[in-house]
């Protein structure tokens, strides 16, 4: 099993499935998933706990990238979708960089550009949604660009570091994306 695989001027996207993660741990060893995945030890956990317990429902799933920086390989960090409702086509966008070595430096604009194609065309999606915390100034940029908007705040509806946070939600739908 081979998965997409996107790539931009400087990135590598790796596509990740709940398909995927199940087949990397029935056939793979631990070490030769790490080395897939560009995991470190935290990172082995997190997806070895998805895959023992589970991944999807019956309405939901996701489909995301690893991101691999071209000239160190290195994987930089995933976007993608989650809360994939197939029924609705609608999911909601989701993405997160390492270290911030990797920050500022145009790396997730770069991809969430092909992330969003992917989205709109090949999983045939209306809807694109993101959840982000008032403060996340650089995320709120980012979706902006893309020509997500605002819809509103969802009160305390993300658990974060002890608390209950509020999130806005932006979205895009397919008829107002500037694919080119």
């Amino acid at each position: 099993m081979k998965p997409i695989q996107l790539e931009t001027e400087r990135l590598f996207l790796k596509s990740v499935t709940p398909k995927f993660v199940h087949h990397l741990f029935e056939t793979k060893s631990k070490a030769q998933i790490m080395s897939i995945l560009g995991l470190d030890e935290t990172g082995f956990e997190k997806y070895k706990e998805m895959h023992e317990s589970g991944m999807e429902t019956y309405q939901l799933s996701f489909h995301f990238f690893v991101l691999v920086e071209k000239a160190s390989q290195l994987s930089i960090g995933e976007c993608g979708f989650h809360t994939w409702n197939k029924k609705h086509a609608r999911a909601e966008l989701f993405y997160s960089l390492k270290n911030e070595e990797f920050k500022q430096r145009g790396f997730m604009k770069e991809a969430l550009g092909e992330v969003l194609k992917f989205g709109f065309v090949q999983m045939q999606l209306h809807r694109i949604e993101a959840l982000i915390a008032a403060w996340n100034t650089p995320s709120l940029k980012l979706v902006s660009r893309f020509g997500f908007t605002f819809e509103g705040t969802m009160k305390e509806d993300y658990f974060y570091q002890g608390k209950y946070e509020d999130s806005n939600c932006y979205a895009l739908l397919r008829r107002d994306w500037d694919c080119c």
